[in-house]
């Protein structure tokens, strides 16, 4: 294709028809992705000739979350001890938040910090039981993934992982592992058979893992019912684990990454959409990173993956994908979740899950190492809350304000 063709608006190949991205760039004063690896690939990859041809026409604006309803508001127990040590007009500037780093190590600060996280587990175990009838220990590690129902968002590796944790200690019931809660909440776009079958899956898993009396109560698994605004509201603060586990190049920013972040939750997560700009904010060593890289996922693409050859190789991993076919999970149903296998195996694994499954595993092993230290979280989890100044809403519209609206700010009088 010719550099005219590429630029037109028009669609040459097959049907002719408007190439609506393309208007949308000519019309654009500016054009910006949501998180700095977004707008890279913005420029590299969706309108490289038009970025050629007209380069400070791309710019990037990091998302941002307001301080107010996500910790102010959502969590008063955090938000009173923040009052306490740094300006209470902190919610007005975040930046402010990066006074909480000289208390990181404080061990009195510490205790305190966590004192709260585990009364929003309390409370979300209330949730928890009151909505599907589990009942949660809050001492648990709560491990949160909440997003919409998507291939891309990799809920289905979280789940492989928890199958594989459940299959560990029945054939050892003394492995040794920190008690996990894993809850999940999402929607499923109405057509989209897939992204049903994994919330059906995860319930399924669910309901036998958490009547299971073999595995000491170990691990639990909920999916909690029409999530929404306000019942994040209620999951954010008292999550300690924020799963980010999308392919790397598939999420634009996210922003439950940063809500979480602003709530003492470490990250697990993929270099992908803001989670990079949080790791190089928090550090990385205050995160847990992993999986494959934006140019890795690319170059495995152009050599050929075979999502199969990884099935047969790991046991562990060829074990619990086999577990779908059966009616293990589904008594007397056998195959009810042989779709999520197919994905895999048959139709290609396009969004990595196998790909990334070992280093994912590896990662959740080094959540429960670190978990066991007590100081050494909550330090880390301090310090993910007192680096959060970039991701506030307020500096966001300020970039779009100045970089791409060029508007005068209104005098106060």
């Amino acid at each position: 294709m010719g550099i005219r063709a590429k630029l037109s608006i028009i669609g040459e190949h097959g049907r002719r028809m408007v190439r609506m991205g393309s208007l949308s760039v000519i019309g654009s004063h500016k054009v910006n992705g949501v998180a700095e690896i977004h707008s890279e690939l913005v420029k590299s990859d969706l309108f490289p000739e038009y970025h050629a041809l007209w380069p400070d026409k791309f710019t990037n604006v990091t998302n941002g979350i307001t301080p107010r309803r996500w910790l102010k508001a959502c969590n008063p127990g955090l938000a009173a001890l923040i009052d306490q040590h740094i300006d209470d007009d902190w919610p007005r500037d975040i930046y402010k938040l990066e006074g909480l780093k000289k208390l990181a190590s404080n061990a009195k600060f510490q205790k305190a910090f966590m004192e709260v996280k585990h009364q929003n587990k309390v409370a979300l175990a209330a949730v928890i039981k009151e909505l599907v009838g589990v009942t949660v220990d809050p001492s648990a590690i709560f491990d949160v993934q909440i997003k919409r129902l998507h291939e891309y968002k990799r809920q289905h590796l979280n789940l492989l992982h928890i199958m594989a944790l459940y299959h560990r200690l029945l054939e050892n019931p003394d492995y040794d592992m920190v008690p996990r809660v894993f809850i999940f909440g999402a929607k499923a776009a109405p057509a989209y058979a897939l992204a049903k079958d994994i919330i059906y899956a995860i319930n399924k898993v669910g309901d036998k893992i958490n009547n299971d009396s073999r595995i000491g109560d170990k691990i639990k698994v909920v999916m909690l019912p029409n999530y929404r605004v306000s019942l994040a509201e209620k999951m954010i603060p008292a999550a300690d684990v924020s799963e980010q586990i999308s392919t790397a190049g598939k999420e634009a920013s996210g922003t439950g990454n940063m809500k979480f972040t602003l709530n003492g939750a470490i990250t697990l997560g993929t270099l992908d959409g803001a989670n990079i700009e949080i790791a190089e904010e928090a550090g990385e060593e205050n995160c847990f990173i992993f999986g494959l890289t934006v140019d890795e996922v690319k170059a495995l693409d152009a050599k050929g993956y075979n999502p199969t050859n990884i099935y047969l190789e790991d046991t562990e991993l060829k074990t619990v994908i086999d577990w779908l076919d059966g009616d293990y999970f589904t008594p007397g149903r056998p195959g009810e979740l042989s779709a999520i296998k197919r994905s895999l195996l048959d139709y290609g694994d396009q969004f990595k899950v196998l790909a990334d499954y070992r280093a994912y595993s590896d990662a959740q092993q080094k959540v429960d190492t670190k978990y066991r230290n007590k100081k050494a979280w909550a330090k880390s989890a301090i310090i993910n809350t007192a680096s959060m100044g970039k991701f506030n809403s307020d500096r966001s519209i300020k970039d779009y304000v100045e970089r791409i609206w060029s508007l005068d700010p209104v005098q106060k009088k």
